[in-house]
């Protein structure tokens, strides 16, 4: 029985689900918007449903009303026509129209009606209206046009002996005046709207400044932001400057440990040098000599990458300048380097950390290839930077563990003595502190390629 109902509610299931997913996909992404359309929607709403119970109530009943007058002072012209013949000319009877009706009457001679008028848009409340109050209170055939010139509508109805044309304004017959409705309702809406669109930004402002804080200082720029606009906007933003005093507390606090321990490790190595400087020379002191400079090389990676360089303040920096400097100094090595720069090379970060990051990539590049390219090209958004070089390469599935510190890869790209492994772990930290990242694929010259992204 579960299975049956299961089986019967699927389809329903679906067109619904297939509804929601099309609406989520043209609905606005945007607080602003978001928050724009909830108030515009049932503004909407509601004057559209006032709208149609005007239409459907108010203006139809008034125009039925006005066309009923009308039509019953043709029917009394009718009459007055057939029960008055001793009034040869008329002219009493076209008083009496003119004068107590404000319809203009003109007897014509005997003809055929007009066909009948094709029904305008605009005025076919009016027709229908008409076309029934007449036909209540008129026997003889008539024929009706709404849409005469000067504002006028015509009647004509065929007598025995000739044919009577009435004129008269279509303000008595129909409420004209029901646009003042709808003007008074646009103004209004327009007015609603307004007040809220500005209301709505003065609410959204402090949220965007908000995320544009937090989008800074998760590229380590330095933040000046003080919390406004609703309550609970400034509990968010008192949350964002808790969590940002504990984080740049935590760093202090880390920095502060490490230089103490840098302090003591660098103690210890000094007393370690100077007890093999009293032993003199031998192939023992020679070995465990050149292991304590291999200790200070590793502790001094170390410490540098525990550190990184939260220090240093932001500021413009030109990208194309720094691979300059590390293309003289690759040629100074006696490789081939070539760079190029697409667009405006400069961004927003910490100068020093940044040449260190692609200095850590050149030197890698350096280590095992003999021609490098590097390239920076700026997308408007980011700024995307490739250094290439025609070494071994790595393996994709081990591409990833290149970051770990320490890790050492296989032989055809192990690490020269003196190197820590840490170069691409610390290249990535700097990265990642900017709000960007590094990945690694194959280059163009059959070696390596490292890509460096990073927010102007």
């Amino acid at each position: 029985m579960t299975a049956v109902i299961n089986e019967v509610l699927s389809a329903p299931r679906q067109l619904w689900r297939g509804f929601t997913d099309w609406l989520h996909a043209r609905m606005p992404k945007g607080l602003y918007a978001r928050a724009l359309l909830i108030v515009i929607l049932p503004v909407v709403l509601l004057q559209s449903a006032v709208a149609y119970v005007f239409m459907e109530r108010h203006w139809e009943v008034v125009t039925y009303r006005l066309s009923a007058g009308a039509a019953r002072q043709v029917a009394t012209i009718v009459d007055i026509y057939r029960t008055f013949p001793t009034d040869a000319d008329h002219k009493q009877l076209q008083r009496i129209a003119a004068m107590d009706m404000t319809m203009e009457l003109t007897i014509l001679p005997k003809e055929p009606l007009p066909e009948p008028i094709r029904k305008k848009s605009l005025f076919s409340l009016l027709d229908k209206a008409l076309t029934k109050e007449l036909s209540r209170r008129v026997t003889q055939p008539f024929w009706i046009d709404t849409g005469v010139p000067g504002n006028l509508f015509e009647v004509r109805v065929a007598m025995d002996d000739a044919t009577l044309r009435i004129r008269a304004s279509r303000n008595q017959a129909y409420a004209s005046n029901s646009y003042i409705f709808f003007m008074w309702m646009a103004i209004a809406s327009i007015i609603i709207l307004a007040i809220a669109t500005s209301f709505l930004r003065n609410q959204i402002r402090p949220i965007l400044r908000l995320a544009r804080a937090a989008e800074e200082f998760g590229k380590g720029r330095d933040v000046q932001f003080s919390p406004r606009g609703a309550r609970e906007v400034r509990q968010a933003g008192a949350a964002f400057l808790e969590m940002k005093r504990r984080v740049e507390r935590a760093i202090e606090q880390r920095t502060t440990m490490l230089n103490g321990v840098s302090h003591d490790l660098r103690t210890i190595i000094t007393r370690f040098k100077l007890s093999l400087a009293l032993m003199g020379e031998s192939s023992e002191a020679a070995e465990m000599r050149k292991d304590v400079d291999e200790m200070e090389r590793m502790v001094e990676a170390y410490l540098a990458f525990a550190r990184g360089d939260g220090g240093e303040p932001s500021a413009a920096t030109d990208i194309g300048a720094i691979l300059e400097e590390l293309k003289a100094d690759t040629e100074r090595r006696g490789l081939t380097a070539a760079t190029t720069t697409e667009g405006e090379p400069w961004i927003v970060g910490r100068s020093a950390a940044i040449k260190r990051l692609l200095a850590n990539l050149v030197g890698n590049a350096q280590r095992y290839g003999k021609r490098i390219e590097l390239s920076a090209i700026n997308t408007g958004a980011s700024m995307v930077i490739h250094i290439d070089d025609d070494g071994p390469g790595i393996p994709v599935e081990r591409r990833e563990d290149a970051f770990r510190p320490f890790y050492r890869l296989d032989e055809s790209r192990n690490q020269d003595n003196g190197n820590s492994g840490l170069g691409l772990a610390i290249a990535r930290d700097i990265a990642r502190s900017h709000g960007g990242d590094i990945t690694l694929d194959r280059s163009p010259l059959g070696g390596l390629r490292a890509t460096v992204t990073l927010p102007l």
